[in-house]
């Protein structure tokens, strides 16, 4: 471990591409030793885990029990999980009387109710060690909303509230509690706003970067650094907090 940056096992779910990959990467080069979760098995999740000598982790996180039994199986293998980065997630856009109420449950089940699966399966080995750092991706979207995005930007509402909540509850204990809300990213979940706009990803990522103070989308290694601070020992005075990276695009709005 790199001058004590990091605890020594964390899992990352969402990891097998976009913000999760970049976060596994990171938190390997920092020193930890990481399980790459997604949804299913794959090459792209195998891929990753032998590149920076991690642990694949298929589970469904909108799954109790499939959650349950990953977790169990890394920590009988690897011993308990120190830092958790609650990062799958997923989106679908629609207009809010058009959007199907198994597709809206489908967004909370696997945003929302995932990481508190995932939270409940990995916190009795953070108590056993008498600390943990748990990290929660949420969105600028949850903070701010965003049209025909009714479901996503509810769930990930609910993350924040959810962040506040633990950090407050878990602190004592010595685990502290923290999410990053992303803004626009480039990753390939920009194709779903792409094709809800009628326009080309790159159409796409041009029209919200004129939105940006910055002056253009964030990147996930960005996003990526924002967790690896906020899943530091040195940063255990931050709890409850919500580290906004978009760019200034709400920070610089009143």
């Amino acid at each position: 471990m790199r001058g004590g940056e990091l605890t020594r096992l964390a899992l990352v779910t969402g990891a097998a591409r976009g913000i999760g990959q970049a976060i596994a990467r990171r938190l390997a080069a920092d020193g930890a030793r990481v399980a790459v979760n997604d949804i299913a098995p794959s090459a792209a999740m195998d891929k990753l885990a032998a590149e920076i000598g991690g642990i694949a982790a298929p589970a469904d996180v909108s799954d109790r029990e499939q959650v349950r039994d990953m977790v169990r199986r890394v920590e009988d293998a690897h011993g308990p999980v120190s830092t958790l980065v609650c990062n799958a997630a997923y989106m679908t856009m629609s207009p809010f009387l058009g959007h199907p109420a198994e597709d809206w449950w489908k967004i909370i089940d696997t945003n929302l109710s995932g990481t508190f699966h995932l939270i409940q399966a990995v916190l009795p080995g953070m108590r056993g060690q008498g600390h943990g750092r748990i990290v929660i991706v949420t969105s600028y979207w949850g903070i701010a909303g965003w049209p025909n995005a009714t479901g996503y930007a509810a769930s990930k509402a609910g993350l924040i509230a959810l962040t506040k909540t633990l950090g407050r509850e878990l602190a004592p204990e010595g685990i502290i509690v923290n999410a990053v809300a992303p803004g626009v990213i480039a990753t390939p979940q920009l194709e779903v706003d792409a094709a809800d706009a009628g326009l080309s990803l790159e159409e796409i990522e041009q029209r919200y970067a004129r939105g940006v103070p910055l002056g253009r989308i964030g990147r996930p290694e960005e996003i990526a650094g924002a967790v690896a601070f906020l899943a530091s020992p040195r940063v255990g005075a931050m709890v409850g907090a919500i580290l906004q990276v978009n760019g200034g695009e709400l920070r610089c709005r009143a």
